[in-house]
């Protein structure tokens, strides 16, 4: 150790303990992740929360039952729009009334509550990075935070409040890769176990006025494991093919792909020209969903999903290449 300044000891010293820390830290942040996804899958809560979308504002309220009989959830609008999403045994239906189409596609169409599966969790060669850090008071609990933090551009991130003693959501923010909020989430009351009022699961909506929540029409959809026909060369980091569609009587021109990198989801659709009028080429913004659209040999490329504009147009150049070389 002869030769080494104090000053330079104490920075190695420094460096080697601050690895630690965010090892250790890294591994909370995977705990506190595990048991928001057991909490929110296994137990029944209850509540009002306010969700801000750039300029829109909109409350509304949720009732969610585990049970003998599986999961029961009713979720519903306080303000605005007529929205009402129930789910139960029998499948997803939806009053949408100022969005009917977009719930067409799965990746729009998710839930208000980010789904997080296990693999991200466990994955340390994911594209982002978990950290654990801070409490607040939500909704009369007291919530740690987590956040889910994007490696690179292609993707966005999470901040996660999760109340103490169950791991249950209570807050979210979405953010881009400047930590500029996207979108936030936060409840403004919140019951939990015994406390929920299993009568809020009956909807006063006509059930006529309700529609199924599907993917494409199932009459004319194949749902296969063969490799898709058109795919890209080159995708973005962590991201992979997670399911792939074809339709029956379209020839093989009609087809439908979704890729993720285990939180975000990118849905793919290549189709004839001109058969969808209502999409327009380029970029589009639905929401926090970025969309973007080209033609190529005849056919139309539309990349949609809740990731930055880079990812959907990185997309959609790769299986344009793929359709031009076919």
């Amino acid at each position: 150790m002869k030769g080494f300044k104090p000053r330079v000891l104490l920075l190695l010293i420094a460096v080697s303990t601050s690895g630690t820390v965010l090892a250790e830290d890294s591994g909370q942040a995977r705990v506190w992740l595990e048991r928001m996804a057991t909490a929110m899958s296994q137990m029944s809560y209850q509540g009002t929360f306010v969700y801000m979308r750039g300029g829109a504002v909109e409350t509304m309220r949720i009732t969610h039952v585990t049970d003998q009989d599986g999961v029961r959830e009713r979720l519903y609008s306080l303000s605005g729009a007529h929205r009402e999403v129930i789910r139960d045994k029998q499948g997803v239906r939806c009053v949408l009334e100022d969005s009917a189409s977009v719930v067409e596609d799965p990746v729009i169409a998710r839930s208000f509550f980010p789904e997080l599966p296990l693999s991200v969790i466990e994955n340390k060669a994911s594209g982002y990075q978990l950290k654990s850090g801070g409490s607040a008071r939500i909704a009369g609990h007291v919530a740690r935070r987590v956040s889910i933090s994007p490696k690179d551009s292609y993707r966005y991130g999470y901040d996660f409040w999760l109340e103490e003693q169950t791991g249950l959501l209570l807050k979210w923010v979405l953010f881009d890769t400047d930590h500029k909020p996207l979108a936030k989430l936060i409840f403004t009351d919140f019951t939990m176990g015994s406390g929920v009022d299993w009568d809020e699961l009956e909807s006063d909506t006509n059930e006529q006025d309700f529609v199924e929540l599907k993917t494409f029409n199932p009459e004319k959809t194949v749902v296969t494991q063969s490799k898709p026909r058109w795919q890209p060369g080159k995708l973005p980091p962590g991201f992979n093919l997670a399911s792939h569609s074809h339709q029956k009587d379209g020839g093989g021109v009609f087809e439908h792909t979704v890729y993720s990198d285990g939180l975000a989801a990118v849905s793919v659709y290549v189709e004839e020209q001109g058969r969808d009028k209502g999409v327009k080429q380029g970029t589009s913004q639905l929401g926090t969903n970025n969309a973007y659209s080209r033609i190529q040999g005849g056919l139309q490329i539309t990349v949609i999903g809740e990731v930055p504009v880079m990812t959907v147009k990185s997309i959609a150049n790769q299986i344009a290449l793929s359709v031009a070389s076919k």
